[in-house]
């Protein structure tokens, strides 16, 4: 194996010049012409798993490529720094941490070690207070401070402790039985606190306050409104302890809010936040749709698991979503890539994949901090495809920036109306097509003369309604969107992710980006309370606080 400062000149690999050599050739090519030279194109370049259909034969590839991709994989040793993960090594460097939210979807239970624990054992022990707890919960039996039934809950926390659960949440809207109406709160903008409360009956509120730390300021300026809220209205501060309950790793913090001990459920420093929906912050997830449906989540994660480590890596699909992104992104220059759910349920998948990837892979620097001189991640965006197309697909098809686009749709709808599903897949299938094959001009005149118009008008119009095609796209078709198959799905680009990392060479388990801005902010909070303004800003930030500080 190389040593960190060999592995770190990933451009000097032989593969990789490979690779900046082949993408010269390929763009020359187009996909069209590949389909034609290869009937079997499809079924060379799709994978079936049991959760998913994974077609990829509609990007700029041949079998060369992916030879090239996956030589580029072996020799920044996937498979070993994969194995690195599994076993619990400390591969999150900057903070010294092991990356384990595999471990919480263990559906096995085989023994995870780490620092000489199983912490298989603590996994199942949170589960299994997370099953007694949402029961209670769901049946009625955890009763308010005035002895009633709890209703609603409301989830405050921020990041992955919000964005993950919520998505899950909606997405699964169709399993839940009504037990509890879930609602979230993220933005320290008292606006949506005050929205989310205001119909609420603060008798039957639960509230579960996430945060790893118990002191992210978003998230407690939140909390603490609630405990105002709730002890306004007639309770006194013990009220506290029978309408919170919180998830953290730090218990003492916690404990200073008012949380009982019993109350508090466990985080841990081997799980980043944005990987965190399988533990205890699937708390909402769990009381919304009910325990035994959170276990087929966490199981869905554990057959991609499964895949990702027992399958060879020219069919493997997690490995092969980070091996297209690294080829569209680093070696042909795509700056962004869409994430478009063809499926009213994912409707915050797009969201929850901008921080997902960004979060993780959006890095300047290589492991052994030297600067990176190739590009990295794409920018992530994206919405529900139906209304996408009658905004901003009109850049994917012509403008000169070429958007990579994974398209996420379903065999069945969850909600059948008759009609529905067959036109919104029709335009599912239709977009792929018409991205990769587009139209060129002697198509347009031809048509245009079809249909009887002049000339003079074809020769006006017909450069307009050109579109050059060869736009990469994948296709990622569920049989049904379930808890498993969600599962399942946000697993297969969790293990992406993880690939990416690898093969660019960048820390995918820190955010320190994040906590920059968040510093700062904490001590501007200060001036903005005292009206006293420092003169250390720079005169953009300073003449924008005095104007807001005067205003007021």
């Amino acid at each position: 194996m190389r040593t960190d400062n060999q592995a770190s000149k990933r451009t000097l690999l032989p593969s990789w010049q490979t690779l900046v050599e082949h993408a010269e050739e390929m763009k020359a090519m187009h996909m069209n012409d590949l389909f034609t030279q290869d009937s079997e194109r499809f079924l060379k370049f799709s994978i079936q798993l049991s959760p998913l259909l994974l077609d990829y034969s509609k990007n700029l590839i041949t079998d060369k490529t992916l030879s090239h991709l996956i030589d580029l994989a072996k020799d920044s040793e996937v498979e070993q720094w994969r194995e690195k993960m599994f076993k619990g090594e400390r591969i999150n460097r900057t903070e010294d941490r092991a990356v384990l939210h595999i471990a919480l979807r263990n559906r096995r239970k085989n023994p995870i070690m780490l620092n000489g624990k199983n912490i298989t054992l603590d996994v199942e022990k949170t589960l299994e207070k997370m099953r007694v707890f949402t029961e209670q919960v769901r049946q009625g039996q955890w009763l308010g401070h005035s002895n009633k039934r709890i209703t609603d809950v409301v989830n405050i926390g921020v990041g992955g402790s919000n964005i993950g659960p919520q998505m899950v949440t909606e997405a699964l809207k169709h399993y839940s039985d009504d037990s509890v109406q879930m609602h979230y709160v993220s933005n320290v903008d008292g606006t949506q606190i005050a929205e989310v409360l205001r119909p609420l009956n603060p008798e039957r509120v639960l509230f579960i306050v996430s945060s790893k730390t118990f002191t992210t300021t978003e998230t407690m300026t939140n909390a603490r409104t609630a405990v105002n809220w709730l002890t306004s209205s007639s309770f006194n501060q013990k009220s506290v302890a029978k309408h919170f309950v919180a998830v953290s790793a730090n218990k003492e913090n916690a404990m200073a809010f008012g949380i009982d001990e019993e109350n508090i459920f466990d985080m841990w420093d081997w799980v980043g936040g944005r990987f965190s929906l399988w533990s205890a912050i699937g708390l909402p997830i769990a009381l919304d749709i009910g325990f035994e449906k959170f276990l087929e989540l966490l199981e869905g994660a554990h057959e991609i698991d499964e895949h990702f480590c027992n399958t060879p890596l020219e069919q493997n699909a997690p490995v092969i979503l980070a091996l297209l992104s690294i080829w569209n992104c680093t070696f042909l220059g795509a700056q962004s890539q869409a994430i478009l759910p063809y499926d009213q349920p994912l409707h915050k998948l797009s969201a929850y994949m901008q921080q997902a990837e960004m979060e993780s892979n959006g890095k300047s620097v290589t492991w052994d901090g030297q600067e990176i001189d190739y590009p990295t991640v794409p920018s992530i965006w994206g919405e529900l495809g139906i209304n996408g197309q009658h905004a901003f697909y009109q850049y994917l098809h012509q403008s000169n920036n070429v958007v990579p686009a994974d398209f996420i749709g379903s065999v069945e709808s969850v909600t059948p109306v008759q009609g529905h599903h067959e036109t919104l897949m029709a335009n599912f299938f239709a977009q792929t097509q018409a991205l990769m094959s587009g139209v060129n001009e002697k198509q347009v005149r031809d048509d245009l003369a079809a249909r009887g118009h002049p000339q003079s008008y074809i020769d006006k119009v017909a450069p307009h309604k050109v579109h050059k095609g060869n736009r990469p796209t994948n296709t990622l078709l569920m049989k049904r969107i379930s808890p498993k198959s969600l599962g399942s799905l946000i697993a297969l680009y969790e293990q992406k992710i993880f690939v990416q990392g690898i093969i660019l060479q960048v820390c995918s388990f820190d955010q320190w980006g994040v906590e920059l801005g968040k510093g700062l902010a904490n001590e501007i909070v200060k001036e903005l309370s005292n009206k006293t303004i420092k003169e250390s800003h720079d005169s953009s930030t300073k003449g924008l606080m005095k104007y807001y500080c005067s205003s007021k």
